[in-house]
């Protein structure tokens, strides 16, 4: 993962995923270094991640105090339970709807939970961070926060977009991407992401991104979008074209067929049956 800074005390860890037909999905997770330090998101779920050993070159796991889990998805949990693990006094933060959908899967410990609903703030010693729900969203129960004492938004999956090269998406700066690429990246995003944003009644869009736009964040982290900072006005501009962005269409069977078709025929060497073992 590669390690970024946005001022003086959050750390951004980006990754990536080349999603076919899609591009470069940025997946990042940050670190506010305050008083009591929390992790927001742990990255994806692949075998081949050791989230804990990546956090670990910025900040020891056991000083971590607080894991806010923006919402549930498998690109947000990869390391989390490991790390709870490795953090000792940290606490879960997530919604009581969150908590729920972890608990189809693993048990968990509800003595270190701490449950934020959208306009709640937790003190965390040197700063509040206040429950915020983005404009755009894939799970209902996604919160996403600002932090007091620099001013900077974490905005789960909303401001998300796929980049066209793996150095673009876990790049440390949007601004290295041009405007035209950046929109276009962005209003796919919200049509996969978000599809029902199509079906919104303009005005009440409008005024979620003028809610968004009164918080005057001094820098805008998504989990799917190289850090922006100094660009919020345009980052709004295209979040106000979403319900007249593009539909997206999943690739079916058909495609799916003829990507098989165009892979290369194994080798009779990897094509041979394995060997018994023993």
């Amino acid at each position: 993962m590669e390690q970024h800074r946005i001022g003086a005390d959050i750390t951004v860890l980006s990754d990536n995923a080349e999603v076919p037909g899609i591009g470069f999905l940025p997946v990042n997770t940050f670190v506010i270094h305050g008083e009591q330090p929390v992790v927001v998101d742990t990255g994806l779920s692949t075998p081949d991640k050791d989230y804990v050993s990546a956090l670990a070159q910025v900040i020891d796991p056991a000083d971590v105090r607080w894991v806010w889990l923006t919402h549930p998805d498998r690109d947000h949990t990869g390391g989390l339970w490991q790390l709870l693990e490795a953090a000792p006094q940290a606490k879960l933060i997530t919604t009581f709807g969150g908590a729920g959908i972890l608990g189809c899967e693993y048990e968990v410990p509800m003595h270190r939970l701490q449950l934020l609903n959208p306009g709640q703030s937790l003190d965390i010693g040197d700063r509040t961070l206040t429950a915020w729900r983005p404009p755009l969203f894939d799970s209902p129960v996604t919160v996403g926060f600002q932090e007091s004492l620099g001013g900077a938004l974490l905005a789960s999956d909303c401001f998300g977009g796929p980049m066209p090269s793996a150095e673009l998406a876990s790049g440390p700066d949007l601004r290295e991407v041009s405007d035209d690429e950046r929109r276009a990246a962005q209003l796919l995003w919200a049509a996969v992401d978000s599809p029902w944003v199509r079906w919104m009644d303009r005005a009440v869009h409008v005024r979620h991104v003028d809610q968004l736009r009164a918080m005057t964040p001094s820098a805008i982290l998504s989990t799917h979008l190289p850090p922006a900072v100094g660009m919020n006005d345009k980052l709004y501009e295209t979040l106000l074209e979403a319900p007249d962005g593009p539909e997206f269409s999943w690739p079916d069977q058909a495609a799916l067929d003829a990507m098989l078709a165009s892979f290369e025929p194994p080798t009779s060497a990897s094509a041979a049956a394995p060997a018994p073992v023993g």
